[in-house]
């Protein structure tokens, strides 16, 4: 059985979350992966965001947090929206006002069928694994990989598991555990790091 596994290395990080914004140029798919990637939300909540969410009309700015009720867990989340967050969605919203497309009631990722729904899961995974293919990852990538790819290079920053696990609102450390996807090259940098 496979499993999701998150994006580790920063190049092909970098490769994959530009091809929709140098090779194949798409502000909506490089708005939903640059989203994925720094809040660590779940595709389901992901495409359930509309602009009202993220855009305050009267002052005319990104909001700086993201105020969101998750699906799953019915738990409510305030997510700090990053520098490259708030690039991604300055630069989509300046193209939705271009193309007639923002209104504040519609979805942040419009179908392009009917623009009054979202995209569906599936189609949020063609977008992903096309990119995850561009950027040479054709193995165990799915929307789930950028929440994956949000916890593993946190963890390696420095963030502890136990805040993780608090960010996940996972119930148990074992999930966050495997989210981290570590692998035996990690744990050999551990031993191999400490001089003692």
């Amino acid at each position: 059985m496979s499993t999701t596994q998150p994006i580790k290395n920063k190049n092909t990080l970098n490769q994959f979350k530009n091809y929709y914004s140098l090779q194949k140029p798409n502000p909506r798919n490089y708005t939903l992966i640059i989203l994925g990637l720094n809040t660590a939300l779940r595709i389901s909540d992901l495409l359930t965001l509309k602009w009202k969410d993220i855009y305050d009309e009267k002052n005319k700015t990104i909001k700086k947090h993201l105020e969101i009720i998750e699906q799953k867990t019915g738990k409510s989340r305030s997510i700090a929206l990053n520098r490259s967050v708030c690039t991604a969605l300055k630069n989509y919203l300046s193209f939705s006002f271009l193309k007639n497309h923002y209104q504040k009631e519609q979805y942040l990722f419009p179908s392009q069928k009917g623009k009054k729904d979202p995209i569906s899961r599936s189609q949020a995974y063609r977008i992903i694994c096309t990119a995850a293919k561009a950027a040479g990852l054709d193995k165990h990538i799915s929307c789930h990989s950028l929440r994956k790819t949000f916890g593993y290079h946190a963890w390696k920053q420095g963030t502890p598991p136990a805040l993780l696990m608090e960010l996940y609102n996972h119930s148990s450390y074992n999930i966050t555990k495997r989210y981290l996807s570590i692998e035996q090259e990690e744990r050999d940098e551990v031993y191999l790091k400490i001089s003692l």
